[in-house]
């Protein structure tokens, strides 16, 4: 990990812990979940909430009142909408994709999920990833969570990575396998 990185994600885990515990203290960690969410699908949505969030030209008086309106229309939970405040106060708006992780992890585990990074060639259907799902958790003995990619390089088959492990059945992965093994023939 980049150092700048390294430095993001201390900063957004200080955070998420925070606001992970105020919730978790109320018993509102559903909403928080709920809240994450909206969150990370504004930011993937609007270019104009990441570059805000980027820019360190913006006065931090501004930013504060963006993220403060923004959390008002989402209807963002009180911890959370104060945590994104005190970041832009502290002009640590920058990590905010790390403090969305960061929650997701935190929430994840408290529910006892796993996720799962899935790469196929082509889109999953919610039948392959409901089956996908509970082939995983019968392997693994907890909730399966599916974080699925597409990558049309696969040709074919899925790379599923949970934590550690990585399964690959992709059709590239055999081809490069075989690939190798001619090679080593002639």
């Amino acid at each position: 990990m980049s150092e700048p990185a390294s430095i993001a994600s201390g900063i957004a885990e200080r955070y998420a812990t925070a606001i992970f515990d105020l919730s978790k203290e109320n018993k509102k960690l559903a909403k928080l979940e709920t809240g994450v969410n909206d969150l990370a699908a504004a930011l993937d949505e609007s270019a104009d909430l990441r570059a805000m969030i980027a820019s360190p030209i913006i006065p931090r008086s501004e930013q504060g009142k963006a993220i403060a309106a923004l959390a008002s229309e989402m209807g963002l939970m009180v911890p959370l909408a104060r945590g994104l405040g005190l970041m832009a106060q502290k002009r640590r708006l920058f990590a905010v994709p790390q403090l969305i992780t960061h929650l997701r992890a935190m929430i994840a585990e408290e529910k006892g999920e796993v996720t799962a990074q899935v790469t196929s060639a082509k889109a999953l259907t919610k039948a392959q990833s409901e089956k996908l799902a509970a082939t995983l958790k019968k392997r693994i003995g907890s909730d399966v969570k599916i974080n699925a990619t597409v990558d049309e390089n696969l040709i074919g088959g899925l790379v599923v990575k949970v934590g550690s492990k990585m399964i690959d059945t992709s059709i590239r992965s055999r081809l490069n396998s075989l690939q190798n093994a001619m090679k080593e023939v002639g």
